[in-house]
């Protein structure tokens, strides 16, 4: 993470590592800041230059005291009319916070992992008007490590195939740094037909006719039936079960009683308490889907980087390992993002 956090050192203009300290300077409510230049390109740049403070004057602490009464769930407007700032100003800094979600996902993607037990479930709000939940853009999929807690995916969008897909295909990167992977669910299907589809081996035994198609060595999905358990032909679906076939060499060692997704239905009432658009207190609606995503960008950040979880003790990132200690607001604003 010192790494990623370092990138602000770095040269903005052609990505040297070799910058030496030009001069300081101050600024009017940040204290002393270097100004840096390359040694390869001869060009002069500050140290927040790339970064989400670049030409921010406000303090970084009032920015802080805003961004964290936003994730813990007070509405746009009322911050602004609590903190006497224009609406402008605070998306700006909504903005480039979740910019830098991309580049703490890649960078959690560079590290290996021994097995994992990911939960997979949605959450429903309504964006822009009332409108049948089957065409609202407002489901939110939500893929959780169970025993660290650190969140892998948190999209919006219509809960159609192309939402499905973008998460499944995170699941496929994650199945690529892990040795053992197990994906449950409650009763969507989607998520280990897709899986299937887009990441499966073929058994070649030598026997003649087609070789059977399995999922890749390491992975397993277990899907627990809720409600209404029959398949469209009327036949009765199991309880659990496991809805595509596993590769042989896969070790069988998920239980009954392990395939449900109750860790992150917990976290879930805590997302809708953390963000005003999912509570269902009042008749809140999300404005857009790119408002509703810069949010729960801002919720993964903080939530898998920043805060303590109540139950492990620790910060998710540091639970499975991808940092040694968790991050404080002032390192993920001097992150320089993918994309700005």
């Amino acid at each position: 993470m010192k790494n990623l956090i370092s990138e602000s050192g770095s040269c903005p203009y052609c990505g040297s590592h070799d910058c030496e300290i030009h001069k300081p300077y101050e600024t009017a409510h940040n204290g002393t800041r270097v100004l840096l230049q390359c040694q390869i390109c001869k060009k002069l740049f500050s140290e927040t230059k790339g970064t989400l403070l670049e030409g921010l004057r406000k303090p970084i602490s009032s920015i802080v005291q805003v961004i964290k009464t936003r994730v813990e769930g007070m509405g746009l407007n009322a911050a602004c009319r609590a903190f006497s700032i224009a609406k402008n100003t605070l998306l700006l800094w909504e903005r480039r916070l979740a910019g830098s979600q991309e580049a703490l996902l890649l960078y959690s993607l560079t590290h290996h992992f021994l097995t994992q037990v990911i939960e997979g479930d949605e959450l429903y709000t309504k964006v822009n008007r009332n409108v049948p939940p089957e065409d609202c853009e407002g489901w939110t999929i939500v893929l959780m490590e169970r025993a660290s807690r650190f969140i892998w995916t948190l999209e919006c969008g219509s809960k159609d195939e192309e939402l499905f897909l973008s998460a499944i295909q995170v699941l496929r990167d994650v199945i690529a740094c892990t040795g053992d992977v197990t994906l449950v669910t409650d009763g969507e299907r989607r998520y280990g037909h897709l899986l299937f589809d887009i990441c499966h081996e073929v058994i070649r035994t030598g026997k003649p006719g087609r070789p059977p198609k399995v999922l890749p060595r390491g992975v397993k999905v277990r899907l627990k039936n809720k409600g209404n358990r029959s398949d469209e032909t009327g036949q009765a679906r199991p309880k659990y079960e496991a809805p595509h076939r596993e590769h042989p060499d896969t070790v069988q060692d998920v239980v009954s009683s392990a395939i449900h997704a109750n860790h992150l239905e917990a976290s879930n009432a805590s997302f809708r308490r953390r963000n005003s658009a999912y509570r269902r207190r009042t008749n809140t609606y999300a404005k857009s889907t790119s408002g509703l995503q810069r949010t729960l960008d801002m919720l993964w950040i903080v939530h898998n980087f920043i805060r303590v979880h109540f139950t492990t003790k620790q910060v998710p990132a540091v639970a499975i390992g991808i940092i040694a200690q968790g991050l404080e607001w002032e390192d993920v604003f001097r992150i320089r993002p993918l994309r700005m």
